[in-house]
């Protein structure tokens, strides 16, 4: 069913529309930086860290990525590459040395939160940890804000959790992160930023849960899509959330903020229509309800990636509050960049990688829903 389905999804969620800018957030980003920092960026080779890495480059910054070494990036200019392991406790690379700001985006287990603020605390000027909307007790309410209730944590020892506990028990996923801001809060009172972003988007999605839409339209033809089309969507590329998590570095901003999109609400209809125009698509929508894809198990989320019902347990989903962080200078690129770009970079990707999306229906099984779907319009006529 939909239904238990959505709740386990929802768990681990975590895992813009024409263009339109808040005049005084691209004031802010417009701007060049204040004063130039020394960030420490942890993670930096993931989906979001290049961008933060390439983005406080070309603002001038001084720039350290902590990591284990396994990926290599080709950087446009100077970065230090300190190497170590936050699950087995190495972070002697990080002793004695000072950042005006960290930025944590890799971490889920509290545990390492704890170990960075034993050898950074009273070291960094900011801690800016990048958590998750899925850090919420409930989906149900449209408009709730950063105050609303944070998912209990449902095991006995947040700190014993490890990466494979928390991979083979995904429900865990949103509850340590809420334990890791508290930790995030403890280890550098007064000096942290927490940021919970939503959907993240863009170039380099190893999920393809907004992918698939880009390469579905692009194949034109009948595209099956959930709903009626009114069901709001919620999404951030990772270059918008990326970049802002500098501007929050150089404006030493702290507190705690929704970070998805777009500015303004946007519903599943008109980010599917706006793909389709932005890469001028032959492709035409059949709108199947959402009792139809329930009784045929397709999942909201997974099978149709980005949509969730806009009503019941998931209500409130794709209707977070966002003016916190309009306020504190977050922009976004219009929609039809990141469909572009998304799938420019999709079509740079081996063959196989193609050949099989992460998210989505395959065309067999969508060619089957449609025509089932068909016939059981007919049949009522």
């Amino acid at each position: 069913m939909i239904g238990s389905t959505r709740r386990d999804v929802l768990a681990t969620a975590g895992l813009a529309a024409g263009g339109f800018l808040l005049p005084g957030a691209v004031a802010l980003a417009e701007q060049p930086p204040v004063r130039k920092l020394k960030l420490l960026i942890l993670g930096g080779t993931g989906f979001i860290g290049p961008h933060q890495v390439q983005y406080a480059l070309d603002r001038g910054h001084e720039v350290s990525v902590f990591n284990r070494g396994r990926q290599q990036v080709a950087w446009r200019g100077h970065v230090e590459e300190l190497l170590g392991d936050r699950d087995s406790g190495d972070l002697k690379a990080l002793q004695g040395r000072s950042w005006d700001a960290v930025i944590d985006n890799p971490t889920t287990l509290p545990k390492w939160v704890r170990d960075a603020g034993q050898v950074l605390a009273g070291r960094v000027g900011q801690y800016i940890f990048i958590s998750t909307i899925s850090v919420y007790a409930s989906n149900a309410h449209p408009g709730d804000d950063e105050t609303a209730a944070l998912v209990p944590y449902p095991g006995k020892d947040p700190f014993a959790e490890t990466i494979e506990t928390m991979r083979s028990t995904p429900v865990l996923y949103g509850s340590l992160k809420a334990l890791s801001e508290k930790e995030a809060q403890a280890q550098f009172p007064g000096k942290a930023t927490i940021v919970r972003p939503g959907l993240i988007v863009g170039p380099n999605d190893p999920t393809d849960r907004f992918t698939y839409w880009p390469v579905r339209i692009d194949r034109g033809g009948e595209v099956m899509a959930p709903g009626d089309g009114s069901d709001p969507v919620q999404y951030i590329d990772t270059r918008d959330l990326g970049e802002w998590t500098v501007r929050l570095a150089e404006q030493r901003t702290t507190g705690t903020f929704n970070a998805t999109g777009p500015a303004r609400p946007e519903t599943m209809r008109e980010m599917l229509e706006g793909i389709r125009s932005a890469l001028d698509a032959r492709a035409h929508f059949i709108w199947v309800p959402d009792a139809f894809l329930d009784a045929e198990k397709v999942s909201a989320w997974g099978d149709m990636p980005v949509w969730v019902p806009g009503h019941g347990d998931t209500g409130g989903f794709h209707r977070r509050s966002l003016a916190r962080a309009h306020a504190a200078g977050l922009t976004y690129r219009p929609l039809a960049v990141t469909a572009r770009d998304t799938l420019a970079w999709f079509k740079t990707l081996p063959p196989e990688r193609q050949a099989k999306l992460n998210a989505g229906l395959t065309p067999e099984r969508e060619a089957s829903l449609l025509a089932k779907w068909k016939a059981s319009e007919t049949a009522k006529a």
